[in-house]
């Protein structure tokens, strides 16, 4: 938390200039840095001079999601391939990721989502946009500097896979949330994963600024329901499921808001003469 502190306060006068779309630095050297890459193995890294230039020319622009809660950056260069997504719940799933971690060091950052071109940013309830956006600008504008892979071993989210054993009915769900429905979720800085069709019912996973969005219930059932229904008869109704993965991060978010509520309460130490 302390090193996130420091670095906050060092771009503080980078700041000022993020809302025009530039940011400056101090003084630059000449030399490359060598740094050891995630892999273990060793590579030389822009020169400060260049990192610097790299910062001025990077315009990252914020979209407002329907979760209040969730704020899309775009960076104006690739994150991801076009197409895929990636979802970070907590920061154990982030171990595969460098920028991920560096986001999930961010105080009051709770969840983070990666797309073709933005990163998906989901605060805690009680944190503010104000004091958080400033260290996201500078955390994604030093590491796209950097050079470093934005993941390093884990795949992404691709397009929802067609399987030789998928009937039509299925063929035809996955094709409409690739073709209709899921270009715009990711829109709005979230994804929708397909992971079932039973009984005619279509389960569906919600990332993003989608997972803890409190319209997502009705996006689900007037958006992607309708739709489906629309085009497919057998669709029947519409589902959100969740893994895991999702348990066992909202398991540790619940036990962090225990915490700092305790916190909170603890009465001031006196003072001892």
């Amino acid at each position: 938390m302390l090193q996130s502190t420091r670095k906050f306060a060092w771009h503080l006068r980078a700041l000022a200039a993020v809302s025009c779309g530039r940011a400056f630095t101090g003084n630059a050297f000449r030399q490359g840095t060598l740094a050891r890459h995630p892999s273990g193995s060793r590579q030389l890294l822009a020169s400060p001079a260049t990192l610097a230039a790299s910062r001025r020319s990077m315009f990252i622009q914020t979209q407002d999601t329907p979760n209040p809660d969730s704020l899309k950056f775009l960076p104006g260069v690739p994150v991801l391939e076009k197409g895929q997504t990636m979802d970070f719940p907590s920061v154990s799933a982030a171990q595969c990721s460098p920028l991920a971690k560096l986001l999930f060091r961010v105080e009051g950052v709770r969840a983070v989502f990666f797309g073709g071109d933005f990163v998906t940013i989901s605060k805690q309830e009680d944190a503010e946009w104000r004091i958080i956006k400033p260290e996201v600008f500078a955390v994604i504008m030093d590491f796209f500097a950097s050079g470093l892979p934005v993941v390093t071993d884990a795949k992404p989210n691709p397009d929802t896979q067609f399987n030789e054993d998928d009937d039509e009915t299925v063929q035809m769900i996955k094709e409409l949330l690739d073709t209709r429905i899921r270009p715009t979720v990711q829109e709005d800085g979230g994804d929708i994963i397909f992971m079932g069709f039973d009984d005619g019912v279509v389960k569906l996973k919600m990332q993003g600024s989608c997972s803890s969005c409190p319209s997502s219930i009705v996006t689900l059932k007037n958006g992607v329901q309708n739709m489906l229904q629309f085009y497919i008869p057998e669709v029947v109704s519409v589902e959100q499921v969740t893994d895991e993965a999702d348990k066992v991060a909202e398991k540790e978010f619940s036990r962090l808001e225990k915490q700092i509520r305790q916190k909170d309460e603890e009465p001031p130490a006196e003072n001892k003469t």
